[in-house]
């Protein structure tokens, strides 16, 4: 089964840095950690109104890392500047509100197809590869692929978070089918957006999903085991539920 991919979001690792003012802890330090510990990539999410991630982090994660950084960032023209000016190895265009404390949902594709065209041309004129985040939905999709997307990542906070097992089940094929679709429409299909040690098998499961993007979770259970530890043990729980899957 092919190998599924970790990327590791440092996002809150600036959070604590920036709590207090200064420059520790460092993104960049704990970014050259995670790949030690077996992260494929680094994300990093530059916000508009800088809250965690500042400027400079970005410049100092694209000039120092070897392994590939996910830049995420809002379609705005200063995003869409900085990301040319660094050519991260792929960008994830994601919803931004200012007064919320994460990303509450996916990208409505289809009623911004227009806009987003200018950024997601803008961006593969660099040989940037273009993530959007949205739902698992087949016309978030469909508009994805008319688009020219690379990548899709799904929005799994809604599976995460179910109390219900019934909930939870249903998130969980919403999910699966929209994998299937992005197969089917030639996109490379992610998952992030509050996957625990609990709620990360299932996902890991999907053959046809290719990337994990974590990071709340891990910097926060970093607190009590160490980054290192916290991304070994989630890197072993990826691979032990992808070997679960039958070889067809």
């Amino acid at each position: 089964m092919k190998h599924l991919r970790l990327g590791v979001n440092i996002d809150h690792v600036a959070t604590i840095r920036n709590a207090r003012g200064g420059v520790h802890p460092d993104p960049l330090r704990a970014a050259k950690m995670a790949e030690k510990a077996g992260a494929d990539g680094i994300t990093a999410h530059l916000r508009e109104d800088r809250r965690h991630i500042a400027d400079g982090d970005i410049t100092k994660l694209a000039a120092n890392l070897s392994i590939p950084l996910n830049f995420e960032m809002a379609a705005t023209q200063e995003m869409l500047d900085i990301a040319l000016m660094h050519t991260p190895h792929a960008a994830c265009l994601v919803p931004e509100k200012r007064e919320e404390r994460t990303t509450e949902g996916g990208l409505d594709v289809v009623g911004s197809k227009d806009a987003l065209t200018y950024y997601v041309s803008s961006l593969q004129s660099k040989n940037i590869r273009v993530s959007l985040f949205i739902e698992p939905d087949a016309k978030q999709l469909e508009a994805a692929a008319d688009l020219g997307a690379d990548i899709v990542e799904f929005h799994v906070g809604p599976f995460c978070d179910a109390v219900s097992g019934d909930k939870q089940a249903a998130e969980l094929k919403r999910i699966q089918q929209g994998a299937e679709v992005a197969e089917k429409l030639g996109i490379e299909c992610h998952c992030g957006h509050g996957l625990t040690y609990d709620t990360v098998a299932p996902i890991a499961q999907i053959p046809t999903v290719v990337e994990l993007n974590i990071g709340h979770f891990l910097i926060g259970e970093a607190i009590f085991s160490g980054l290192v530890p916290a991304i070994q043990k989630m890197r072993h729980l990826m691979d032990e539920a992808r070997a679960q899957i039958p070889e067809t």
